[in-house]
């Protein structure tokens, strides 16, 4: 059923647009915002859910925009938090109803720029992986991301990596940094099992490994049972800033912004949900 007649059955009231390119879709967004819309619903991933936050956190909307997911292809990570459904017919049956929930949005910010996320970011090996998987074939699926994170590891340098925090100074060597909002990424990776998205904080995680242990490391954290594991060092944080000795990449929400360094943090209830 096409997604026009699918809204139809439903009873929802829609203006339905077609963008053939990113600064289409944000133009759409800022001229339906600028006209009072104030509910926005997407067809794609968590990278199309960025896209929309970047477009309509910067606007200083006077209330929290509402928005809706109809996921395709490999799905979206962030509905996972959630346990809505990752096929766009369940999801629509979701944008019925007055059912919000407020979450709270991150930011990164470098020489690169102020970028906005949602779900999850990092640096390290795994933003490394994000850069190669884009450019792999979509038919690849869910398995871009584990087959990018094999090709980048042996040849990723570890880094002498330095987390300021509202309460510490963490110095360590390490492999990546992951600053969770969510749970879950790269197509259904728990990463980050205690995170959530109304605390005003990110899950951060050092993980501390030689490169030798990271692929036994790696089923773990698609479990969400990695957290026990010594070469793992957990804290939550509202603000950060992040530094290493060498340049390493930085991604969030799935897409590459920059290198490090990077400094963050939360504005809580920032968007809503629809649930």
């Amino acid at each position: 059923m096409l997604i026009r007649d699918l809204l139809r059955e439903l009873g929802l009231d829609f203006d339905l647009q077609v963008p053939d390119s990113p600064d289409e879709t944000r133009g759409l967004m800022e001229d339906a915002a600028g006209s009072g819309a104030t509910h926005f619903a997407m067809v794609g991933g968590d990278g199309t859910v960025n896209l929309a936050v970047n477009t309509l956190m910067p606007l200083a909307l006077s209330a929290p925009p509402v928005i809706g997911v109809l996921p395709v292809g490999t799905g979206c990570d962030l509905l996972r938090t959630f346990g809505l459904p990752q096929e766009v017919a369940g999801a629509a049956r979701h944008l019925t109803g007055d059912d919000i929930y407020d979450i709270d949005v991150g930011t990164l910010e470098g020489t690169w720029g102020l970028r906005y996320f949602v779900n999850v970011a990092q640096t390290g090996v795994g933003a490394a992986a994000v850069q190669t998987a884009a450019s792999l074939g979509r038919r690849l699926g869910a398995a871009r991301y584990p087959l990018a994170f094999a090709a980048r590891l042996p040849g990723f340098p570890r880094a002498s990596v330095k987390i300021t925090t509202e309460r510490r100074t963490i110095e360590s060597e390490a492999l990546a940094v992951i600053m969770a909002n969510a749970q879950f990424f790269a197509g259904g990776w728990n990463v980050a099992p205690k995170a959530m998205l109304v605390d005003g904080a990110l899950d951060i995680q050092i993980i501390d490994c030689h490169k030798t242990y990271a692929p036994a490391l790696v089923p773990k954290l698609i479990k969400g049972t990695h957290l026990s594991d010594p070469a793992v060092r957990r804290l939550s944080a509202a603000e950060f800033s992040i530094e290493t000795n060498l340049p390493w990449p930085i991604e969030c929400d799935g897409d590459l912004v920059g290198n490090t360094a990077v400094k963050g943090r939360v504005i809580p209830a920032a968007i809503s949900l629809k649930i």
